[in-house]
């Protein structure tokens, strides 16, 4: 028997992700539950008897491997950061960064994701909005907590049996992060004074964009991991803001790549300041 708060995986996917069970919900004939994916931005529903549930030890093991891919991708950016802070010989230069504001539906994957850009020096703030939410909170929340860089993320996904890439209807969350997108953009209609990425798992990629955001997800409709966002935020946070962010290179840093996120050409947002006081 299956509980909530369950670590699961699917037979009719080769258990290929594993899952958090967030909700049973009760039906005419089997139960169904709704899943979340514990390194992924996926939300999706699956009967209890396609769940294989998941030990501590296969737990860790799956988390590790994830861990490991991360730690990579992190590894290079603190070593391309620090390559190009060498080139500054003189040291009589300061940098402050764009500051970044994130809204996400996941709570857990907030967190996560607030630790790692202070681990990378970044000034974030997070609020754990539900998707339905982010768009009646955003333009308050901007108002109040002014930044350079906003995040609007969560869980999302393709709902089974609709075929329309294209319609918002065929969506879980997508039609929230436009919305969201839209009223971000009555705040600040500029993408260079406000850089916006919005999606989650298999979002509708174009209508995000076209909403106004600078890079959204997802291109083929696959799955994005937790922590693409921050790799694509800290390259624009540490652009400098008389250049443009390289697309190539950002997306190719990300987790999931191409496939998973994409955006438009867009201004760095790292101001340098001189002299460096002594104090």
């Amino acid at each position: 028997m299956f509980d909530v708060g369950d670590i699961v995986a699917r037979r009719s996917h080769k258990q290929d992700l594993y899952f958090r069970i967030v909700q049973i919900q009760p039906g005419g004939g089997e139960k169904t539950a709704l899943l979340k994916g514990i390194n992924t931005r996926l939300l999706a529903d699956a009967p209890l008897n396609d769940l294989v549930e998941k030990n501590s030890s296969e737990v860790a093991h799956y988390q590790l491997e994830d861990f490991q891919g991360i730690y990579q991708k992190l590894n290079i950016v603190v070593n391309q950061r620090k390559a190009t802070q060498e080139r500054d010989e003189t040291g009589e230069y300061f940098e402050i960064p764009g500051r970044v504001l994130h809204l996400d539906g996941d709570e857990d994957y907030l967190n996560q994701c607030l630790k790692t850009y202070r681990q990378l020096g970044l000034e974030a703030k997070g609020f754990c909005k539900a998707e339905i939410e982010q768009p009646k909170v955003i333009y308050q929340i901007l108002e109040d907590n002014p930044t350079d860089i906003l995040v609007l993320t969560g869980h999302d996904g393709f709902l089974h049996g609709k075929k329309d890439f294209r319609s918002l209807d065929s969506y879980r969350s997508s039609r929230y992060f436009v919305k969201s997108v839209i009223e971000a953009r009555r705040f600040q209609p500029n993408r260079d004074a406000l850089v916006i990425f919005a999606g989650a798992c298999q979002s509708n990629y174009e209508a995000i964009l076209s909403a106004g955001a600078n890079f959204a997800s997802s291109p083929r409709r696959t799955l994005i991991h937790a922590f693409d966002p921050v790799f694509i935020v800290e390259r624009i946070a540490h652009t400098p803001i008389d250049g443009m962010v390289s697309l190539k290179d950002i997306i190719k840093h990300t987790v999931t790549g191409t496939d998973g996120v994409g955006g438009v050409e867009t201004r760095g947002q790292l101001r340098r300041g001189y002299p460096r006081s002594p104090y």
